[in-house]
This record gives structure tokens, C-alpha cells and sequence, in this order.
């Protein structure tokens, strides 16, 4: 099905050249441009219903990945800041605008707001080449019974998916190699292992196969793989005689020439007829929950129709409504910020924002937290200010640093999938099935990011800062395991501690630093802005 960011590529290329010509295109009645604050959902959310286009929360290169329909890897060149920065824009379209004409209205946009200049061409970009091995051991289709891959019953039928450890098994029938490459990506328990990356089918035939296959699941951090546990490439290649392996492949591209950090201003009287999302409940009701109620922990549920209810202490409340901020930096207000519970049921006005993992049931989760921000705020008269102050956090020092110089054609970030050399380590440690890559960052970007992709082993740390002393960018891979295995396994999950972990190929976060990197985190008081606490009711005021 075909949505407003992913378009067939083949649109991209109907066009002559970029920018567009000066002929008579599409354009947005009106349009809303404005740069996003920082926030915790790092995501792109957007919808068209009623003749109003939104895209909210995102970079540049989610902006132009949606004006040309084409993936975020594909789009290159350009200034550092396009996946840092942040922007909404909202314009008016006509109601049964379809999306080439909104892709069209939003490159306009972007060309005329941003100054956007961008051409077409054709880069060498990783994917995975799916090639013939020794000997295929594929059996040739006779036409019969259903085309494509499904997956198999596990051990348990009953069970709507595989459990953790458990292998993942797919029957094909009439399947051509083109469509198993195609498909393999979204096959489950596939795209850990390829990183979303395409699979390029180059093993030269045209026939169509009947066959099955059967990998292990990476450890997730609940379970370590069985006895028998066999990867996805080392199934492909034993059970079908197939290889899967890292390549570069052409590929169309959009490469960014040129581009202004800050929008042009809005027209006059733009944001008046332009009304920003809502920022209240339409109802609401705060009361007390039953304190044998605590055992169950902390619960946000969004059901269809915008209804919200919210279970959690007072303090929990506070760190939901300004984005699951870390309990360490909520500083000052009296004890029953702790222990204080409360049930908050509302019913939230719900946008048409479809596209994005950050929207539940219809409702953009960073709008329910400002809805929420301002509840709590009225009905508890919450007072807050923001300082810096001295916190426990992490400071990231060199002990024996191994860092590459960046490759400076990257833009700065870090993704899941290997680094430039395109090995994979998982495929020999089944335990360590986290591989992160940081392209082109400094210390003090990639300090920052640590706390982003290191859950569990820096909670409740709520900074992170670089007192390396180096200078310059760097590509950093890192190879290690999920938080909760090494949790299970006994092994070093917090303070910094790289010693080694149990013997079962776990490798915590710190010791792939130390080991991997060359770095280390040493717990230390860090400068970080906190909230702080002027005032809060101890109950909220009457519903």
C-alpha cells in the first residue's frame, strides 16, 4: 500500500530535472514553516485529511525524502544539521489532493521556503547481493498451489508468533529469486540481520522455486539461543545454497547541493489561519489511585477515539508530560512526589496523523504529553523552573583511543548495520546482537547519542559527557548485547565497570567501548539542566 513517504522511486525519475521548472506546478494554499524545539519522540509524524497536510517533528531529510519519495539512505550530500535539526510544516491542500501533487506542493515549498537545490544521481550505497553458492539446492516450482512465503506454525500453534529462541520457519512456493529478495527484508526475523537494507537478487535466474528455510532469532535479552541456533546467512546458504553478503550497489539517489538552515518567515497571518495542534484534554479527570494499585508500576494506555489513561506517582506524572524525563533531573518538591498515586482518564482531540511510530490510536504522543504537561500544571498548581546543575552522570574519557576519521560524505548520526568494512560480528556471537555504527560524529555528538542506544546500562544516568580532550570526526561501530542479557547472564550492566562478563559471548556496553574503542565511562558529577520544583499541590484541585 502505497503512503505519503514511501513512494515508488520510480516517481523521482518522472520528473526532468531538480529543481522543478518554471512551468505552473501545485503549491500549498497556505503554509506553515517553523523549526521544531528538541524533544524526546525523534521521529517524523504525518497525515492529510480535510484538506490539511502536516508533517511535524521532522529533519530535512525527512522533508525531502517525502517531496521525492524515496528512502532516508538514499538521500545524500548537504550540511550536517539535515537529521539533527527539526520542523514542522502544515499547509492547505485540496481535499482530494493525491499524494504526487502533495509531493509535488512540498518540493515547491522546500524550494521556495529553504532554498532548496537538489539533482538526481547515482551512488554506490550498501545492500545485500543475494548470490548463488556451491550448489543451489533449490527445487524448481511446477506451478501448483499458492505463490510466496509464509511462515510456518512454531512449537506452540496457539502462539500468534515465535517465542523468544525459537527458530522462525518459511515455506515458499512459485517464489522467483526477484521476489524472494524483494520480500526477504519485511520477512520476520529477517530485517535485524539486514539492518533494512535492500537485497539486490543477482543469482542470474528467472525460474520460479519451491522451498523452505529456517534461522534462529537474535537474542532480544529475554532468552539465549538454543543449541542448534543457525543464523540467516549461514541458513540461506546451508539449506538453499544461497549467499546473502554486503555490497555496494548503484543506486538512485537525491543528492542536496545547497540548503538554508532557517526557513524564510511565514506570511503574514499564516499562523492565525494555521491553528497549532491542540494543547489541552477536552475532559479530564485526576483522582487518587488505590496504594495497593503500586505494585503494577506505571502504565500509559491510548485507546481509539483519543481516550487516555495514565496510571503513575506524581513525580511519574511530571516526567511523562515533559517527555520521559530521566526521575534525576526532577530536583527539589516535597516526598509525596514519590509516593503520591493518581489515575488520570481524558479524552484527547485526535488528529489524522497516521504515518510514524511515535502516534498511537490516532493521537501524536509528543501533543498527548503537552496535554498532559498542562493538566498537571493546572490541576496540581505545579510550578517549575529550568537551571544547570551538578548531576550523577557519565563523563566518556580516552584510555587508548581507536577511531577512524570520518568518511565526511556520511551525514552525521548513528543507525543500526556495520561499519564501512561491512563485517558482522553477530554472525559468530549470537549474545551480542546489538551493532550500532556512527558515521561521521565527534566525541561530544557521540556522548550524547550513547544515552540513546545504551538503555538499561546508563538508567538512571541522565547525562552523558565527552572529557576526551580529541578534536576531529569519527566512524564508530559497536558490537554488543542487549542490556537484559547481560543482566541475566551476571555480567557488568552499570557504573562504567569493563570487566569481562560471564563466558556465554555476552559483551556489555562498557566493555565494547573499552575493548571496540579505546573509551571508557567513569561515573562523575556532569553539568545538566534540571527541573526544578517551585511548588505542587499535594491533591490535585476538583475535576
Amino acid at each position: 500500500m502505497r503512503t505519503l513517504a514511501h513512494i515508488s522511486f520510480a516517481l523521482l525519475y518522472s520528473n526532468a530535472v531538480f529543481p522543478q521548472s518554471t512551468e505552473a506546478t501545485a503549491r500549498f494554499g497556505i503554509a506553515d514553516v517553523h523549526a521544531r524545539a528538541p524533544n524526546s519522540i525523534l521521529s517524523m509524524r504525518t497525515g492529510f485529511a480535510h484538506g490539511r497536510y502536516e508533517l511535524r517533528n521532522a529533519t530535512m531529510v525527512d522533508l525531502i525524502q517525502t517531496a521525492w519519495g524515496v528512502d532516508a539512505d538514499k538521500v545524500v550530500g548537504g550540511p550536517g544539521w539535515l537529521e539533527i535539526d527539526r520542523f514542522d510544516v502544515v499547509g492547505t491542500a485540496p481535499a482530494d489532493s493525491t499524494p504526487d501533487t502533495l509531493e509535488t506542493m512540498l518540493r515547491g515549498l522546500l524550494e521556495e521556503r529553504f532554498h532548496l537545490v537538489a539533482h538526481k544521481d547515482t551512488k554506490d550505497l550498501p545492500a545485500y547481493a543475494m548470490t548463488v553458492g556451491k550448489k543451489s539446492l533449490l527445487e524448481q516450482a511446477d506451478g501448483s498451489g499458492e505463490t510466496g512465503c509464509k511462515l510456518q506454525p512454531g512449537k506452540n500453534p496457539a502462539s500468534p508468533r515465535p517465542v523468544p529462541g525459537e527458530p522462525v520457519l518459511f515455506a515458499c512456493r512459485n517464489t522467483t529469486m526477484a521476489d524472494l529478495a524483494q520480500a526477504l527484508p519485511n520477512l520476520r526475523g529477517a530485517s535485524s540481520y539486514l539492518f533494512n537494507y535492500a537485497v539486490v537478487d543477482r543469482t542470474g535466474t528467472k525460474a520460479a522455486w519451491n522451498f523452505s528455510v529456517k534461522w534462529s532469532q537474535l537474542v532480544n535479552g529475554s532468552a539465549g539461543p538454543a543449541a542448534d541456533a543457525i543464523t540467516l546467512f549461514e541458513a540461506f546458504e546451508k539449506q538453499l545454497g544461497l549467499k546473502l553478503e554486503l555490497a555496494r550497489v548503484p543506486t538512485p539517489v537525491v543528492v542536496v547541493d545547497s540548503v538554508n538552515r532557517r526557513p524564510t518567515a511565514n506570511p503574514p497571518g499564516v499562523t492565525e489561519k494555521l491553528p497549532p495542534p491542540p494543547t489541552e484534554f477536552e475532559v479530564a479527570e485526576v483522582k487518587p489511585d488505590d496504594p495497593d494499585n503500586a505494585a503494577r508500576g506505571s502504565n500509559v494506555a491510548i485507546r481509539p477515539g483519543g481516550r487516555v489513561i495514565v496510571n503513575m506517582t506524581l513525580k511519574g506524572l511530571i516526567e511523562e508530560a515533559w517527555g520521559e524525563l530521566n526521575s534525576d533531573l526532577i530536583v527539589g518538591g516535597p516526598k509525596f512526589l514519590d509516593t503520591a498515586r493518581f489515575v488520570v482518564v481524558a479524552k484527547a482531540p485526535t488528529a489524522d496523523m497516521t504515518d510514524g511510530p511515535a502516534v498511537w490510536n490516532g493521537l501524536d504522543i509528543d501533543s498527548m504529553r503537552m496535554m498532559l504537561r498542562r493538566l498537571v500544571v493546572d490541576r496540581f498548581r505545579l510550578a517549575t523552573h529550568e537551571e544547570e546543575r551538578l548531576v550523577s552522570g557519565y563523563a566518556l574519557v580516552a584510555s587508548r583511543p581507536k577511531l577512524r576519521a570520518a568518511g565526511p560524505a556520511n551525514h552525521p548520526g548513528c543507525k543500526e548495520g556495520p561499519g564501512p568494512d561491512g563485517k558482522d560480528p553477530r554472525t559468530t556471537n549470537f549474545m551480542a546482537s546489538r551493532l550500532v555504527t556512527c558515521w561521521n560524529m565527534t566525541l561530544g555528538e557521540f556522548a550524547a547519542e550513547l544515552t540513546k542506544f545504551g538503555w538499561g546500562y546508563l538508567h538512571p544516568s541522565p547525562a552523558v559527557v565527552d572529557a576526551t580532550g580529541m578534536n576531529g570526526r569519527y566512524d564508530m561501530t559497536l558490537n554488543f548485547s542487549p542490556y537484559r542479557a547481560v543482566q541475566n547472564s551476571g555480567g557488568p550492566s552499570a557504573g562504567g565497570d569493563a570487566a569481562a562478563s560471564e563466558p556465554n559471548g555476552t559483551i556489555s556496553l562498557f566493555e565494547a567501548l573499552d575493548h571496540q574503542l579505546g573509551l571508557k565511562l567513569e561515573s562523575r558529577k556532569v553539568t545538566a539542566p534540571v527541573l526544578v520544583i517551585d511548588h505542587v499541590d499535594e491533591m490535585p484541585r476538583e475535576n
